[in-house]
């Protein structure tokens, strides 16, 4: 695997790779321990970005084709990891550099902020045209970040938001240029430096336990 954990003074940087970044087995085993790394060393954020076109583009169909009598096992994998960012006792941000598709955005979605490229990339729920509905847990967390509006023009419609047009339905809280997506993602969380771990974790819990709940119910 090709994910890999480097830190910006106390703002931990998680690259999830250079290709599509789909959330393989082993894939979400990496990202697990990475979590389990950077809360226990103190980093006071988290910022994950990726290296080339895509930030993820989500559930790895390959691995599911193969391995269809493991999907219920599958898919409670990756809603345990979506849950693990919505409640990390850190704050985070997601650096959008690239296309956002699928559970990729939702990966986006359950950060704190997101900051997006502003002349490349998508962000986008493509569910409605592939014909595979949100479970439950998908669509809790979709809707426990975004407006009424946002949720229904990104979760019914499929529509692709490029950065600009994201930021204006609140999907992402800001844009930046080619070469400083990370940077300026990295640059919401340095005003937060220093907030106690277990105050910040009990109030996502409180804020996104529902969400949280529905996405590990099964799992």
């Amino acid at each position: 695997m090709t994910i890999s954990l480097t830190y910006d003074d106390k703002i931990a940087v998680l690259d999830l790779g250079d290709d599509e970044n789909r959330f393989s087995p082993e894939f979400l085993d990496e990202i697990d321990g990475h979590l389990d790394d950077l809360v226990g060393s103190g980093a006071q954020g988290l910022v994950t970005t990726g290296g080339g076109k895509f930030y993820s583009n989500g559930l790895d169909l390959d691995w599911l084709g193969a391995h269809g009598d493991q999907t219920t096992w599958y898919v409670g994998r990756v809603q345990g990891m979506l849950a693990r960012f919505l409640t990390l006792p850190i704050p985070t941000a997601a650096a959008v550099v690239g296309h956002a598709f699928g559970a990729g955005a939702m990966l986006a979605i359950a950060h704190d902020f997101r900051v997006m490229r502003a002349d490349r990339g998508y962000f986008c729920f493509p569910e409605v045209d592939i014909r595979i509905p949100f479970t439950p847990g998908m669509a809790a967390l979709i809707q426990a970040k975004l407006t009424p509006q946002a949720a229904v023009a990104s979760m019914t419609t499929g529509r692709r938001f490029g950065g600009d047009d994201a930021r204006q339905f609140g999907i992402v809280d800001a844009v930046a240029d080619e070469g400083a997506v990370a940077g300026a993602a990295a640059d919401l969380l340095r005003p937060l430096d220093g907030k106690d771990q277990g105050t910040l974790g009990a109030i996502k819990q409180t804020m996104f336990g529902p969400a949280a709940q529905t996405l590990t119910i099964n799992t």
